[in-house]
């Protein structure tokens, strides 16, 4: 049975800091090399208070790697057609190389119309089906960012992908999907489950590498889990009562302790003792797949800029 000291933590914060470094390099040699500084533009509509956490993330991390960084901050009663005239003027702004419509957006309004006027060479999200597909195509673009991340956090571990059978537990469009197709890049065979797949317990616990990103808290126990399997969990939830701190941590004192100072504690969507059990490798919650996000975006934004003077790595 695996023990916390013998199952490998993938460190995402570590790899997160290391893609910073290369970015805030990147971003001092196009501006030496083409005077071109890296804009990245995040839109923020209404007041949605977890969206203001990852905006200010956003504007601090892109600032600190050199990147000129703004964040338009609109009212929560801006018309659809406000937001997409916002976003057309920032597609005809040379000095932004990169758009993020922060999500979710207020009740009425079109995401998906929102994500399509963005210019999908700006982008960085991700999201437009024309990167989409080109992805699915296996064609050079602009891709997701959590997944992205996910796939260069192993990579960077050294974690074996070719011909290893992943699951992918969870098909939004934002990480099940892209996930998927960026392990078949990588030469996976790639099984993606959902909330009616049948017998999910019996398909997840055949992965090598086992992805959870199905948004339930703790869902996946041990028998989801082949011993030896690499786990990486998407999840993040808060848990607020020390019963379900200790079940989930046992008599873990930091754990316990946010929860009694400060509230809460976080928890993917794998049981965090049953993973520790089972799992050869594994990322951490919070410390895992959360920080590449923005690591990949800032990457995102640092390509898109080279690819506007035609100085793309």
């Amino acid at each position: 049975m695996q023990t916390e000291s013998s199952a490998r933590k993938l460190d995402g914060k570590a790899t997160a800091k290391a893609i910073h470094q290369e970015v805030a390099k990147g971003c001092a040699e196009l501006q030496e090399n083409h005077g071109v500084r890296p804009g990245l533009t995040v839109v923020l509509v209404g007041e949605d208070p977890a969206s203001q956490i990852y905006v200010r993330n956003k504007e601090k991390s892109a600032t600190e790697v050199g990147m000129k960084s703004e964040a338009l901050r609109l009212p929560a009663d801006t018309s659809e057609a406000e937001i997409l005239d916002t976003v057309r003027r920032l597609n005809d702004d040379p000095s932004v190389h990169g758009i993020l419509v922060q999500l979710p957006l207020p009740e009425g309004v079109d995401s998906q119309k929102v994500i399509e006027t963005i210019a999908p060479e700006k982008d960085v999200d991700g999201f437009h089906p024309y990167n989409t597909g080109r992805l699915l195509t296996g064609l050079p673009g602009l891709v997701s960012c959590t997944p992205f991340g996910i796939i260069e956090l192993l990579k960077r571990y050294e974690v074996p992908m070719s011909g290893k059978h992943a699951v992918v537990i969870g098909r939004s469009n934002i990480v099940g999907k892209p996930l998927a197709v960026l392990l078949l890049r990588e030469n996976c065979t790639v099984t993606i489950c959902h909330s009616r797949t049948q017998d999910l317990p019996g398909i997840a616990s055949s992965a090598d590498i086992l992805l959870a990103a199905i948004g339930r808290p703790a869902m996946i126990t041990r028998e989801y889990i082949k011993p030896g399997a690499v786990v990486v969990d998407v999840g993040i939830h808060r848990v607020e009562d020390e019963a379900t701190c200790r079940e989930l941590f046992g008599d873990n004192e930091r754990r316990l302790r946010a929860v009694q100072k400060r509230g809460a504690t976080l928890v993917g969507d794998v049981h965090p003792q049953h993973m520790l059990e089972r799992a050869s490798a594994y990322t951490p919650v919070p410390g895992g797949v959360g920080p590449l996000t923005i690591a990949l975006l800032l990457q995102n934004t640092l390509q898109a800029a080279r690819e506007s003077v035609g100085a793309a790595s």
